[in-house]
């Protein structure tokens, strides 16, 4: 398969303004948690041992205590909702601007202090990284406290590429960041949009040309977002559409991608082997 042209964002990320929009209304917190949370959980890697009933509850968004609960199970996202919740004065992990601002970011990761940022980090894998834990937290200025920070930052995949380990290393960093894509064609649960790949130019992690790819928005006309169209800007997560990005959204997912990518460039050594969690 054709490898796309490597694109490097380190001198673009500087000149990404802050959005300054808000994103606009939100679904319930638990559902659009949910909605991000399901593709990862439907292939093992986290969350509640029956992704069936977790895309169910999902696509109907009637059980919020049920999603809430199955929420607090996701190990690797809940200490960042908890963070970014306390940070700005919300009482509720699960309030719909705090999950949004986790996984594609909004104007509540900008009052995420890094010592704060840094103070998490330090309490959930400072023991565990061990001496690999000073290259971790020098990401944490640079960055921003979004989804996409812990896949490039805390994740162990970028260290196996720099050691020489291409191939499913990047599938996975690719994969599980929430990346953006407009949509081209649709049929049934499937479509295909066209987005920028994750691509690894021998020791930074760079976006790639446009591409078309095909993801699914449904399972068995079980669907999370309906009413779609081509020319739609939709976030994706492993091979699933989870929303639609409205423009001020676009930006921010953008803007934190950006940050994110170049923080974790500015790395001298790649960050911890530490368990991969949502």
């Amino acid at each position: 398969m054709r490898q796309p042209r490597p694109v490097d964002v380190s001198h673009e990320s500087p000149s990404v303004a802050r959005p300054l929009a808000p994103c606009g209304r939100l679904l319930p917190g638990p559902v659009l948690f949910a909605r991000y949370a399901y593709p990862p959980n439907a292939l093992g890697y986290c969350g509640p041992d029956d992704p069936a009933a977790l895309l169910g509850m999902t696509s109907e968004g009637a059980d919020l205590a049920g999603l809430s609960q199955a929420a607090a199970r996701f190990e690797g996202a809940w200490p960042y909702l908890k963070l970014i919740a306390a940070c700005n004065d919300i009482a509720d992990p699960l309030d719909s601007r705090v999950v949004e601002a986790y996984w594609t970011g909004n104007e509540l990761v900008a009052r995420v202090p890094p010592a704060a940022l840094a103070a998490s980090l330090g309490d959930r894998f400072e023991r565990r990284a061990g001496r690999h834990f000073g290259p971790l937290v020098s990401a944490v200025p640079g960055g921003v406290a979004q989804h996409n920070f812990h896949v490039f930052a805390v994740y162990p995949w970028l260290g196996l590429l720099r050691a020489g380990r291409e191939g499913p290393p990047l599938e996975v960093l690719d994969r599980c960041r929430i990346r953006w894509g407009r949509v081209e064609t649709l049929r049934g649960d499937l479509l295909t949009v066209r987005s920028r790949r994750l691509c690894f130019d021998g020791s930074l992690l760079v976006l790639g040309d446009d591409e078309v790819e095909q993801v699914r928005r449904g399972m068995d006309g079980v669907a999370f977002t309906a009413d779609l169209k081509p020319g739609d800007m939709v976030s994706l997560h492993w091979d699933w559409v989870c929303d639609r990005l409205s423009p001020p959204a676009y930006g921010w997912l953008r803007y934190c991608t950006m940050r994110n990518l170049v923080a974790v460039n500015s790395q001298a050594r790649p960050g911890p082997a530490v368990v991969c969690q949502a």
